[in-house]
């Protein structure tokens, strides 16, 4: 007789308001304006006002949800920041319907030029208001992860990496090498952190309680994410020590990119743009047992607000006088720093 056995981690389901109003003015008005903002400050370097985010990859609607985040909790934005290389340049107004708060944002395209102008910027916004007080968020596409590093290291920029993707054993060590402020992760949602850190807990304790089990993963996403999920892989990481199964993650992984087949999976419409649905399984190999995991999130919100508990974790380590280090999103949960 088969049994089956059903976990459900996560099923959060948000909402994201996307609100860009384009204008433009000048970076050093923009400059101006933060330092201003930082002298006003009355609770000095500890209240999160005084730190500077600039977040990476707008008007890109993750980076955008982060930067909203961002406002939320508190942070103020850096008034420039950088944007794709076939991005029109342009200041965009950020916007959280919660706090009413908003911040104009210079969006500089990531070309050769425009990095010389995003390094000369933030130099001046760094005499403005402290060189601690800056940091990056980064959202922008997978093949940039490891430039964007680079150049964020390069410029003792500390720095989240969100995007997914690009050579991430390559990431690490040149962040290492160069004794960078990080924190780098495939997920920043909260509960989803936690359940990767049970996961490993578990895989390490118990490693092969499910030989002989045959593992499947089905990951739903937006079609706009342009690889594959990167909480994903971690998961099928503790998963394949528990169940010693031969999962080849380019291969079997089951990946849906369309909406037929994301409404199919169980999406709702309205997740269409953005969504993270996935479902493991554990079969035993006569067919009669079955375990399943899943996490489903309808929205970026759960992403967006790990992202600035995040930065705001990394900015304390930053002030903290401490050597750079790489943190993971495991180490932001375990101090508490996760609101």
């Amino acid at each position: 007789m088969k049994s089956t056995i059903g976990v459900l981690v996560a099923g959060a389901i948000a909402s994201l308001t996307e609100t860009n109003a384009f204008a433009f003015q000048s970076t050093q008005q923009s400059l101006n304006r933060a330092k201003a903002t930082s002298m006003q400050m009355s609770s000095g370097d500890d209240d999160s006002s005084s730190i500077h985010i600039m977040v990476n990859g707008m008007p890109g609607p993750m980076a955008t949800a982060a930067a909203e985040a961002c406002l939320r909790k508190g942070l103020s934005l850096s008034p420039i920041a950088m944007t794709g290389p076939d991005v029109e340049p342009g200041t965009i107004t950020v916007s959280d319907d919660v706090t009413g708060k908003s911040a104009e944002v210079r969006l500089i395209p990531a070309t050769d030029e425009g990095r010389e102008d995003i390094v000369l910027s933030l130099a001046g916004l760094r005499e403005s208001v402290g060189a601690k007080n800056v940091l990056a968020i980064d959202y922008t596409h997978p093949s940039a992860v490891n430039a964007n590093g680079v150049f964020y290291a390069e410029n003792k920029l500390p720095f989240v990496m969100g995007t997914t993707g690009g050579d991430r054993d390559q990431l690490m060590s040149d962040m290492e090498s160069r004794d960078a402020f990080a924190v780098i992760a495939p997920n920043m949602g909260k509960q989803i952190v936690a359940m990767q850190a049970g996961l490993e807990e578990l895989a390490e304790k118990f490693p092969s309680a499910f030989a002989g089990y045959k593992l499947e993963v089905t990951e739903s996403h937006q079609k706009t994410k342009a690889d594959t999920s990167g909480t994903a892989k971690a998961v099928i990481g503790s998963l394949k020590k528990l169940s010693d199964d031969d999962f080849d993650l380019e291969e079997d992984i089951k990946m849906l990119r369309d909406d037929e087949s994301s409404l199919a999976f169980g999406v709702p419409k309205e997740a269409m743009n953005g969504h993270a649905f996935h479902t493991y399984t554990l079969t035993s190999a006569d067919g009669s047992v079955q375990f399943q995991l899943q996490h489903n999130v309808s929205g970026r919100t759960v992403y967006a607000e790990g992202t600035a508990d995040a930065v705001k974790f990394l900015a304390s380590k930053v002030k903290s006088g401490m050597d750079g280090k790489v943190f993971s999103m495991i180490d932001v949960l375990s101090e508490g720093a996760l609101e």
